[in-house]
């Protein structure tokens, strides 16, 4: 339990309806006290019940600073499991700076970055993996990244992760008894019956790593690149996306030489968009550096988009771009659907590998079918975030292999006729890296390099 009290401004810097100075430690009630007079009473903040709401003035010594709404919340029943206040003000930006200076000067300090968050987790009211869900709920991009931030917050992972690492420390404490009292407990046939319960082990670790990658489009966005020969419409149809007109679109073929990116929003779906020079063989210098980097762009995509200018006959460059999205997850658009079709969608479809959707980036038509052929390519069905877990982190993601490491290692040790003691080992080492994820034994740089990356009073 920390000692000191630290404040800081928990709203964002700006002029708003309200600005929250939040106080915490062992004296934030007395800090309070100090600077606040409720309205027409002459009772202290101190000898108020908790959770309970006060109305009155902060003062800077005999200075009205402002009219405020005080929030007395005692340990261990809030957010950090210490004695909290928080000061409701007015949401300008220099009465909100005016009352933490106040509050400092009053004697707490300046809180850093992430603290009250850091100080949840050290004072036990929350876990590691819960602190960092904090951070992702404030950074969630769209609805699957806020709803999967919202479970984790509310404990899916940790409750996961703990019942493995249970299940992992009752073998471990059967092997190390049996090891140390031989005549009461036996070991005949353990091998085989641990040999079952590692392997549902290392399927359930194995789903929480698979679902590692949707997690990553989940909290990241789906890395989306729009392919097509010049003038097929790809520009046309970034502008559709995005809903204004970012690219340039003229009927001049090779009009986009370098990439265009845009963060898109699609049915609860964070697409960040790129936009290509248009695939052909060229001799301007400054095209083919275009050519090439929408290459590269497309192989560390997630997703391809390759737009078919429908009113033209497909020619070499068509198949290269083809060979290249045959293995990859793409979405085909016979795009000028307004125009005469000299193409049809099977022959694409046959040479693509890929079911193609006939649009209009003119007419704006075929987009809705464009936006649900993406959500299945990318989420079979709905995901229900109540019951279905993703792993959104990295280093999470990480411990996860390092522990599904260790369980393989125990299941081969078993299929090997290795004693019992190695199982041990392997098993207490996928215990370990379990606790990483819920934050015991974690090392203080980690901790204070994961709430370095906090906003300021959060």
């Amino acid at each position: 339990m920390h000692t000191d009290t630290i404040a800081a401004i928990a709203t964002a810097m700006g002029n708003s309806g309200i600005g929250i100075v939040r106080i915490s430690g062992q004296e934030a009630v007395a800090v309070a006290d100090r600077i606040f007079k409720e309205k027409g009473k002459q009772e202290t903040l101190e000898g108020s019940p908790s959770h309970t709401i006060h109305y009155g003035y902060i003062y800077d010594g005999d200075q009205v600073v402002d009219e405020v709404l005080v929030m007395l919340m005692r340990g261990p029943r809030s957010f950090t499991a210490e004695d909290t206040v928080e000061i409701d003000c007015h949401g300008g930006m220099l009465v909100t700076r005016r009352i933490l200076e106040t509050v400092l000067k009053a004697g707490a300090r300046l809180a850093e970055p992430g603290e009250f968050t850091k100080r949840a987790f050290l004072n036990g009211r929350i876990d590691l993996s819960q602190a960092e869900a904090v951070i992702d709920v404030i950074n969630a991009k769209n609805e699957y990244a806020l709803k999967s931030s919202v479970g984790q917050l509310r404990g899916s992972v940790s409750k996961k992760i703990r019942e493995l690492r249970e299940k992992i420390l009752y073998e471990i404490a059967f092997i190390e008894s049996a090891l140390d009292d031989p005549e009461h407990i036996s070991l005949d046939g353990y091998g085989e019956r641990l040999l079952i319960g590692v392997q549902k082990m290392e399927q359930e670790l194995s789903r929480l790593i698979r679902s590692s990658a949707n997690g990553r489009v989940v909290s990241e966005g789906i890395r989306t690149v729009i392919l097509g020969k010049p003038n097929a419409g790809k520009s046309s149809l970034m502008n559709v996306l995005v809903g204004e007109d970012r690219a340039i679109v003229t009927d001049i073929a090779g009009t986009t030489r370098d990439i265009l990116e845009e963060h898109i929003y699609l049915q609860g779906i964070s697409l960040n968009v790129v936009d290509t020079a248009g695939i052909r063989s060229t001799s301007d210098v400054v095209e083919k550096i275009g050519v090439e980097r929408a290459m590269e762009a497309a192989r560390d995509a997630d997703l391809i988009i390759y737009v078919v200018d429908g009113s033209r006959e497909l020619d070499e460059n068509d198949l290269q771009i083809m060979e290249l999205i045959r293995e990859r997850k793409a979405v085909v658009l016979l795009n000028k659907s307004d125009l005469e079709p000299v193409v049809s969608l099977e022959e694409i479809a046959e040479k693509s590998g890929h079911r193609v959707i006939s649009i209009s980036a003119k007419e704006e038509t075929g987009i809705d079918q464009l936006e649900e052929e993406i959500k299945s390519l990318f989420y079979e069905g709905e995901i229900d975030f109540n019951d279905q877990i993703l792993i959104t982190n990295v280093r999470h993601a990480e411990a996860l292999r390092e522990a599904y490491d260790s369980i393989r290692m125990v299941e081969n040790s078993i299929e090997s006729g290795m004693p019992e003691d190695f199982f041990s080992i392997d098993l207490m080492n996928a215990y370990e890296k379990l606790g990483l994820i819920v934050g015991e034994a974690v090392e203080d740089d980690l901790v204070n390099e994961i709430f370095s990356k906090f906003c300021m009073g959060k």
